[in-house]
């Protein structure tokens, strides 16, 4: 397994962890590598710094990286997901939002798909893939708004109605 692949799955795994027992993340951090990391590959100080930088990443943009995950998850309350499928989408999303200088929308959404087949359950890579492909898009026609129109261009999610009229996410 890949030092990339590996600390996607540790981050996971901490912010698992802080969606069940929330504690400053450095505390969280520290832990988990003390207690739950395993062996120590070669490329342990590799993992441990793109962990880290995906943890502090995801906990520190959370409100933007939420709002965007409800305005694509159609149907869905990101607290009726499950703890696992949220956190991967939160890792997924905070990739495509905010590394996209370095990594690339398809590799950021087949390693949150990836992830999701060894944690989450056997829907889970689907609806990974959806949601994230969703915020790619988005993220792409943004991009190629003309710059001036960036600013007033809502995409789909953003000019979507909160909600359908359907069970009790129905708008009222």
């Amino acid at each position: 397994m890949g030092s990339r692949r590996r600390a996607r799955e540790s981050a996971l795994q901490v912010l698992f962890g802080l969606d069940w027992t929330p504690t400053d993340p450095a505390v969280a951090m520290e832990e988990y590598w003390s207690r739950f990391a395993g062996e120590r590959p070669a490329s342990y100080d590799e993992v441990r710094r793109h962990c880290t930088e995906l943890v502090l990443g995801v906990v520190t943009r959370r409100p933007e990286i939420d709002a965007r995950l409800q305005a694509c998850s159609h149907h869905w309350k990101l607290d009726r997901m499950s703890a696992v499928d949220r956190n991967i989408l939160r890792l997924g999303a905070f990739e495509l939002l905010y590394l996209g200088e370095r990594v690339p929308r398809k590799v950021a959404i087949n390693e949150a798909i990836e992830v999701a087949k060894k944690f989450g359950n056997e829907d889970s890579g689907a609806f990974i893939n959806g949601i994230l492909d969703r915020i790619a898009q988005d993220i792409a026609r943004a991009a190629a708004a003309p710059r001036g129109d960036r600013a007033r261009t809502k995409t789909p999610a953003q000019s979507a109605p909160a909600a359908d009229a359907v069970g009790e996410d129905a708008a009222p």
